[in-house]
């Protein structure tokens, strides 16, 4: 950063000096939790012979390892873009109204989520279902780390419960799917070709069906190679969509290629990787009883109205530690 020519190049500059900001701010972490360490050392000591200490040490030692396990699972984030926001996109499996439902239930967990983390919530893509719920919403979450936690939520989520839309009161079971993309702003090395886009313009509609514009800004592109479709109607303007339609390939594009690494990689250790809506990541039932697991890790609790009111951290924690023991 002392460089003469540091400031040549602005756009190096800036990624430079938010790693240098990063890095202190781990440094200062590991820090803080050493001098804390030392006291509560002492503190141990002292207490054999002080109730007072004693009493002291039981109040600040779950604090201490909260905060440890904490900057733990911060140094698993190390991918390339972990640090970045996310972009997460729903999509529910057949069943109509009932599996719809299941996306807007989730939606709603990820937002929860995102509120406890401080963390901001944009809807770049919203398509209300037919009579409740959604037909797929996309969302950016802007936060640090957002992308590195939020990874461990991409896959099929299963749904059992008691439909509220079926008369006779039977169980159903709905499936959705959840794709999660680190956001992309910088030129990655993914070639995109003009010819190989279908552009679409539409009408921006927002929850509930309202028409949030009455011009055609919402755009939607599909790279005809892979099949894949992003869109967005976040902004007003039908040229700013674009650009932020494009950099949403752009992510799904290079998710695609790290799936097709990990695939190549999972081949030559000889292990089996499932693809498809068979391969749920994470159970939620709420009849005959109450119970959410993930399947990954087998990590479960009773409590899934606190798992729909957004609390994850243990879900992803788990899978977190999971993926560094399999490193």
């Amino acid at each position: 950063m002392s460089a003469p020519d540091f400031w040549d190049d602005a756009e190096r500059a800036r990624k430079i000096i938010a790693e240098v900001n990063l890095a202190k701010k781990q440094l200062e972490t590991f820090q803080s939790l050493e001098q804390q360490q030392e006291e509560l050392e002492m503190m141990v000591e002292l207490a054999e012979t002080d109730a007072d200490f004693q009493q002291e040490l039981e109040e600040q030692l779950p604090q201490f390892e909260e905060q440890l396990g904490a900057y733990e699972l911060e140094q698993l984030l190390d991918d390339p873009y972990d640090h970045n926001n996310a972009l997460l996109e729903i999509h529910p499996g057949a069943g109509g109204t009932e599996s719809q439902d299941w996306g807007s239930m989730l939606l709603r967990m990820y937002q929860r989520w995102a509120e406890k983390h401080h963390f901001k919530v944009e809807t770049m893509d919203y398509q209300p279902g037919d009579e409740a719920g959604i037909k797929s919403v996309t969302l950016l979450i802007k936060g640090e780390n957002a992308y590195g936690y939020l990874k461990s939520e991409h896959g099929v989520h299963r749904l059992v419960r008691i439909s509220p839309f079926d008369a006779a009161n039977r169980r159903h079971t709905s499936f959705a799917s959840v794709e999660v993309m680190p956001e992309i702003n910088e030129d990655i090395d993914i070639e995109i070709k003009d010819e190989d886009l279908k552009i679409d313009t539409y009408r921006a509609s927002g929850a509930g069906g309202q028409h949030i514009n009455k011009t055609e800004s919402a755009v939607r592109i599909t790279h005809l190679p892979t099949g894949i479709v992003v869109a967005s109607q976040a902004q007003r303007s039908q040229l700013k969509n674009r650009e932020i339609a494009m950099n949403m390939l752009k992510a799904k594009l290079y998710q695609k290629e790290m799936e097709k690494k990990a695939e190549e990689q999972a081949a030559l250790r000889g292990e089996q990787m499932e693809n498809g809506w068979g391969s749920q990541i994470r159970s939620y039932v709420f009849h005959p009883y109450t119970m959410v697991k993930d399947h990954r890790t087998q990590h479960e609790t009773g409590n899934g109205q606190a798992v729909m009111d957004g609390d994850l951290d243990a879900f992803m924690n788990e899978y977190l530690r999971s993926q560094m023991n399999q490193g």
